[in-house]
């Protein structure tokens, strides 16, 4: 059994993970570069070091033993924790080094995505050596994942407000309310009154969604969830009004598929944050990246 790792089980380790993911001894001699006799001696021998076997192999195939599976993870993250040392230790004369885990919400417009673009185009002119790692997650996902440490910074819509994290103004996003060709109020709906729109089938959030002008009647609500474009989809069946960013729906207006409804009653802003633990324990690298992102200034229209 390994005691001490060597930097010759390292190399065994490599050369049994290239094995794997070649699907073979064979398969990995052009990989390799190495005979496949060297490769069989050369698995023996970590089999050996560790105490057990690894694989099968022979005519039946090359398959991992329950043990070998186990392994291959072990090792993949043994691999991955080498490479990360080796980057910051070649790095430690940088004054920022180490690893950015960003969470963001699916669906929001351009300009906040140029924004996010600039920030990182300023933190990138930091002494730094930081590798970006994004993610795109739902809001709860998002606040779950920065209180376990899996993300540092997230950008999205947040209704829950956790005691935990700490919250920032980003920017605002205008949702108005549709509907779809073949809906009785697709044309001239700028005349309804708001009150008769209860009378009429919609599609709402599966979160709470404070900043809404108006709640309607559970009876009205026929359809429910928590992603833009399958509202989108519901309100283009011409049977749901809903509400949409605009950004969402504008492709759609332009194509004569939607219609606003009531545009000036109908219409709320959502405010989007980011999110990180409490100030006080924010590294150096999360805390220049948000200093960052706050100070990069609101798109104009007419940048993008």
């Amino acid at each position: 059994m390994l005691g001490n790792v060597s930097d010759l089980d390292l190399r065994l380790i490599r050369v049994f993970i290239a094995i794997v993911d070649a699907g073979g001894l064979s398969a990995a001699q052009s990989t390799l570069n190495v005979g496949q006799s060297t490769l069989s001696s050369q698995l023996v021998t970590l089999e050996t070091r560790l105490g057990f076997r690894l694989c099968r192999r022979g005519r039946a195939g090359f398959c991992l033993t329950a043990k070998g599976e186990r392994f291959a993870q072990l090792a993949r993250d043994l691999l991955a924790a080498v490479g990360e040392f080796s980057t910051q230790a070649r790095h430690l004369d940088r004054k920022l080094v180490g690893t950015l885990h960003v969470g963001l919400i699916g669906h929001v417009s351009i300009d906040m995505n140029v924004r996010i673009a600039q920030a990182i185009a300023r933190f990138r002119e930091r002494d730094e050596a930081v590798q970006f790692n994004f993610f795109v997650r739902s809001p709860e996902e998002l606040e779950s994942q920065l209180l376990s440490g899996q993300l540092q910074l997230a950008v999205g819509y947040f209704w829950h407000r956790l005691a935990a994290l700490q919250y920032m103004p980003l920017f605002a996003e205008r949702q108005r309310a549709y509907c779809g060709r073949g809906h009785p109020l697709f044309d001239g709906t700028d005349e309804v009154m708001a009150e008769a729109l209860e009378d009429y089938e919609w599609t709402w959030r599966s979160y709470p969604l404070p900043e809404a002008s108006r709640l309607l009647p559970s009876s009205a609500i026929t359809a429910v969830t928590d992603d833009m474009e399958a509202a989108a989809v519901l309100i283009l069946s011409g049977r749901h009004l809903g509400y949409l960013p605009e950004h969402v729906a504008a492709p759609y207006l332009a194509a004569g598929l939607l219609s606003p409804v009531s545009a000036k009653m109908m219409q709320y802003d959502v405010q989007f944050h980011v999110a990180t633990r409490k100030r006080e324990s924010l590294d150096d690298v999360v805390a220049a990246f948000l200093e960052d992102l706050l100070q990069v200034p609101r798109v104009s229209k007419h940048d993008v």
